[in-house]
């Protein structure tokens, strides 16, 4: 479903700034693999999902999106195919408008008709928004006529998870999409979203901090370091790895200790 081909990317080269942000990455995702991603600070994890989702094109490698060449694709375009969560609940969704509106601009979106943006949604569609909503329970089937801005950040982001999947994406990209949410709201949201991506068989790479989730969600972990990929793990050697174990793999591949705070303090924690 997704191959990265020994894609690299400097920003700011031959200045006093220039940062290698990936280096010869290579990564093939199958149709369906839920991949998790866990990593140091700066080791490219976002930078990996903003060059899949075009925010930049990549100085060099191929990126193909089911069989198809998407490296040099306008990110409009890609965002057809592509779900994209981040950190921040406050990104993804438009705050002023309403729960209604927003859900219909990510319907129109992904739809192929040409000129979809002058398109409004059916009575049919809008029965369709609410019975997505109601899969939530969350009582947002009963507010859609309310704006964004008015939800909580746990609201949001689930609205933004039922936004990105409504019309199913080719790949869904989840950039730590629970970290900035309480810890009941966090596990709601990831109940959600392992429901959503088994239930629509999506192919799904999720930046995590939590050393647990990486080795517990979907079918194969990925740790970065560097701009590339210094360890990919699945099948029966992932299920007899331990936090521990994992730690000791990114030392072992990546030749340093792992230096994320969040991510240490998350193995100890739990």
């Amino acid at each position: 479903m997704l191959l990265l081909d020994g894609i690299s990317k400097t920003f700011h080269p031959g200045t006093v700034n220039e940062k290698k942000a990936l280096s010869g990455l290579t990564l093939a995702l199958k149709d369906g693999d839920f991949a998790t991603v866990v990593g140091s600070n700066g080791a490219g994890k976002s930078t990996m999902f903003n060059a899949i989702t075009g925010a930049f094109y990549v100085d060099e490698g191929r990126i193909i999106l089911d069989g198809k060449d998407v490296t040099f694709q306008k990110e409009h375009i890609r965002s057809k195919a592509i779900g994209h969560l981040f950190q921040d609940p406050l990104l993804g969704t438009a705050p002023h408008m309403t729960i209604e509106e927003n859900m219909a601009l990510a319907y129109l979106r992904a739809s192929t008709g040409k000129h979809q943006y002058l398109s409004r949604p059916s009575k049919k569609e809008r029965e369709r928004f609410r019975e997505h909503l109601a899969l939530l329970n969350m009582g947002l089937e009963d507010r859609m006529k309310q704006p964004v801005g008015v939800l909580s950040g746990g609201q949001r982001q689930a609205l933004t998870l039922l936004m990105a999947t409504m019309v199913t994406p080719k790949i869904l990209l989840l950039d730590e999409h629970t970290a900035a949410l309480d810890p009941a709201t966090a596990e709601k949201v990831l109940k959600l979203t392992k429901e959503i991506v088994a239930e629509r068989n999506i192919t799904c790479l999720m930046v995590t901090h939590n050393m647990h989730q990486a080795l517990e969600l979907g079918n194969r972990t990925l740790m970065m370091d560097s701009g590339k990929i210094v360890f990919d793990v699945s099948g029966e050697e992932r299920a007899r790895l331990t936090v521990e174990d994992l730690l000791e793999k990114f030392r072992e591949n990546a030749g340093k200790q792992l230096d994320n705070d969040r991510i240490l303090l998350s193995g100890e924690n739990q």
